[in-house]
């Protein structure tokens, strides 16, 4: 099993645009081979730094389903237009990919 994450600074007053644009995206992650399931995570406000962090928590059957799905029609149609809008983020997301060692 893989678990692929990106991290989100959101600008403080933008952590509602922001979760809209998940709410009301057209996900095409079911018709992926290998994809198991998603989360959007709200995590601290960084008050210190003016920011809300946020990540996106998908589980795959494989790394390698998980790099097929990057590589995809379906990836691409799914990032167009990513980073345009009413969202202020601090930075780029940032990625961090884990393989399960254990698991229930």
């Amino acid at each position: 099993m893989y678990i692929a994450m990106n991290r989100f600074k959101v600008q403080d007053g933008s952590e509602e645009a922001f979760e809209a644009v998940w709410k009301n995206r057209n996900s095409s992650l079911a018709e992926m081979a290998g994809f198991r399931e998603f989360h959007l995570l709200r995590g601290p406000r960084n008050e210190t730094e003016g920011y809300t962090l946020f990540a996106s928590h998908t589980v795959w059957a494989s790394e390698a389903d998980f790099t097929a799905w990057t590589r995809s029609e379906n990836f691409r149609n799914a990032h167009k237009g990513a980073g345009t809008g009413k969202v202020h983020y601090l930075g780029h997301p940032q990625f961090e990919g884990f393989s399960v060692v254990e698991g229930a």
